[in-house]
C-alpha cells in the first residue's frame, strides 16, 4: 500500500493547487472548482477527492507512471471510468 500525502499549495479564484507525495515521489495537482463541484457537489474536502483521485490512480498504474503534474480532469481522458468510480453524485 503506498502512502498519500495531500498539502493544500494554493487557492485560486479557479481552483486548488496541490503538492501529492507518495512514497517519496511528489506531483502537483490542480483541481478547478468547477469540476470538483462536479464531482462532488462540496460533499468532501478537495483534499480528500485529490487523495481518492490518488487511490484510484494507483490501484490502475503504477506511481512512477502517473503524471509529475496535471489538472484532476486529465484523468478521465486516460480512465474513462474515473468520473463515474469517483463522483459522489
Amino acid at each position: 500500500m503506498n502512502d498519500i500525502l495531500v498539502e493544500q499549495k494554493e487557492e485560486k479564484d479557479t481552483g486548488w493547487v496541490f503538492s501529492v507525495d507518495v512514497d517519496g515521489r511528489t506531483h502537483t495537482v490542480t483541481v478547478p472548482k468547477e469540476y470538483y463541484k462536479k464531482l462532488t457537489e462540496g460533499k468532501e474536502t478537495p483534499e480528500s477527492l485529490v487523495n481518492r483521485s490518488f487511490e484510484f490512480l494507483l490501484a490502475r498504474e503504477p506511481k512512477k507512471s502517473i503524471l509529475k503534474e496535471f489538472e484532476l480532469p486529465v484523468i478521465q481522458h486516460y480512465f474513462p471510468e474515473y468520473e463515474t468510480e469517483t463522483a459522489l453524485v
